[in-house]
């Protein structure tokens, strides 16, 4: 069996860990950024951030309607780790796993590194999905940085 491809993606930001981490559980702040496409209205924004719990965020999309983006959390260590699966059901019924370690800095802020490990036949998608998350993570810099 091959391993899996690994898209890792470092981020630094100006805020707290504890912000950052609760960006991506809490679904009101994550409609804003998490999955969301700049043409697209995030019509559905749920979570149930406990190890077992699921969510689910719908992007309604110009070009492809509503893209369901599917999960389930492994682990929520606050504020430092967050593991959870991801699938996109209209493109694929696997699941990926993503895992979120946040660590402070000296300077008050904090930097992720996100891990998208995806099965080696999804290959093709490694350079979008690398592009995708850089994308976001910017996305919930400006965030933080509106809110601060």
């Amino acid at each position: 069996m091959s391993a899996p491809v690994a898209i890792i993606v470092k981020r630094r930001f100006s805020a707290a860990p504890q912000l950052v981490f609760d960006a991506w559980i809490d679904p009101k702040q994550a409609a804003k950024w998490l999955f969301a496409t700049e043409n697209g209205i995030m019509i559905r924004a749920e979570a149930d951030p406990r190890v077992g719990g699921a969510f689910v965020f719908t992007d309604r999309r110009p070009d492809m309607g509503d893209v369901e983006h599917t999960g389930t959390y492994l682990e929520i260590d606050r504020p430092h780790r967050l593991v959870f699966t991801f699938g996109v059901p209209a493109f694929s019924r696997d699941f990926d796993r993503v895992s979120i370690s946040i660590r402070p800095t000296e300077d008050g802020g904090c930097e992720l590194t996100l891990t998208h490990e995806m099965k080696p036949e999804h290959e093709e998608y490694r350079d979008g999905s690398e592009k995708g998350w850089a994308k976001m993570l910017g996305r919930l810099a400006q965030l933080l940085d509106g809110r601060s």
